[in-house]
């Protein structure tokens, strides 16, 4: 692909990637992952009010996580050719229509093709957000920066179900996605409002083309970088899909004590996204990070599965929150290494991040789904025990190879 004289933005001063402006973006990247668990609890008055049956309420996460996947790759390269800030105003309109069409579908037919949708455009607030962020801060400040986004990323469908079981205790379904649509509108404010161009004319490129996602693909670090983010994000999805099943029906938790549980995951996720950030600042190397996180994980997967084996089931927790913790650790570094090996083509190599990320999470979080019929916590510490130990294996591989 052509590209303009100057291929990448002028180095980013010391108060490029202020607070204020990390937690704007982090807010303006956080509508998808809210977006797929805030009404997990409604499923039950969903398929009554609109007489649809379990399997066509589950349709509707389904068609929201494929939506996400597809609509990266779509949206990072038309950030590349027309900068950062005007993909983001459109696609947030956008959401903010189709979350509309999602409060008044009439049919769960109507409601599957418009979290489709819905997903399709808030997919680009989480390419346009990584791309910015890597136009501002590359090197290990951006490994820093993109560390506490992937905090805020990975945390988020964690602790919605809490915030979503709390919303659906005094409000309709149709009022919880409600709440995701006001939620839109504000992002959409904050776009029009608060959001800076990132990317000047002269950084991008000369006609929008989608080359750039097979280049980007091509490159090696990049990928063995992606598909250790993606393979660890699938794991703490994994979970997501397992939990609501084996905390209340195999371990008695009460609606809230799970609540409560998921939300402790969702610190523990916190914390090692405060403990990596907190890592590159002082120059600890990315890759030692995730190597402590990858063996961290695989000890956490083995007392999950000891666990889950033994008499008392409910020691399960402990190691849960030890795996999802590890796991940070993992994604935050991963993300940035990936997005560093991206440098030039930052819109495509966020883009082609995100897929990794979903599309491997859409393809495993139905395993402990299909195979959890008598023991569903052997099944799920198992499946998320075995995605780790393939991060682990291709993340040892890829750095095998580059030595």
């Amino acid at each position: 692909m052509t590209t303009t004289a100057t291929a990448t933005a002028p180095p980013p001063t010391r108060t490029a990637l202020s607070a204020r402006r990390l937690v704007l973006y982090a807010f303006m990247a956080a509508a998808s992952p809210l977006a797929i668990d805030l009404y997990l609890a409604s499923f039950p008055a969903i398929e009554a009010d609109l007489g649809a049956s379990a399997a066509g309420v589950q349709l509707t996460l389904t068609a929201y996580v494929a939506g996400v996947a597809i609509g990266q790759p779509v949206w990072g390269p038309i950030s590349d050719r027309f900068g950062r800030r005007t993909p983001l105003v459109v696609s947030t309109s956008l959401t903010l229509v189709a979350s509309v069409v999602v409060v008044l579908a009439p049919t769960i037919e109507a409601l599957v093709a418009a979290r489709f949708a819905q997903a399709l455009a808030a997919s680009a607030g989480m390419v346009v957000v990584r791309a910015m962020v890597s136009d501002l801060a590359p090197g290990r400040e951006g490994v820093r920066a993109l560390a506490l986004l992937m905090t805020v990323h990975a945390a988020t469908p964690v602790a919605a179900p809490l915030l979503g079981g709390l919303l659906a205790t005094v409000l309709p379904w149709r009022a919880v996605l409600g709440v995701f649509a006001g939620i839109v509108a504000v992002q959409l404010l904050a776009a029009v409002v608060l959001v800076r161009e990132t990317l000047p004319p002269a950084a991008r490129v000369a006609r929008l083309s989608y080359v750039d996602l097979v280049r980007v693909m091509r490159r090696r670090p990049f990928l063995v970088h992606a598909a250790t983010v993606g393979l660890s994000v699938g794991a703490v999805m994994c979970f997501v899909a397992s939990s609501p099943f084996v905390y209340q029906e195999v371990l008695g938790l009460s609606p809230l004590v799970y609540g409560i549980a998921v939300a402790g995951n969702a610190l523990g996720m916190v914390a090692a996204g405060l403990v990596s950030a907190r890592l590159a600042r002082v120059g600890v190397p990315p890759t030692r990070t995730m190597a402590a996180g990858l063996a961290g994980g695989l000890v956490a997967g083995l007392l999950m599965i000891a666990a889950a084996l033994s008499p008392w089931p409910l020691l399960l927790v402990g190691p849960v929150v030890l795996q999802v913790f590890a796991a940070n650790l993992v994604m935050s570094n991963a993300m940035g290494l990936a997005m560093q090996h991206a440098r030039g083509l930052n819109g495509a190599g966020s883009a082609m991040l995100g897929f990794m990320m979903f599309s491997i999470s859409a393809a495993v979080t139905p395993v402990s789904g299909l195979l959890s019929e008598d023991r569903p916590e052997v099944v799920m510490a198992a499946v998320m025990t075995a995605i780790v130990a393939l991060a682990a294996t291709v993340f040892a591989l890829g750095v095998r190879s580059r030595r």
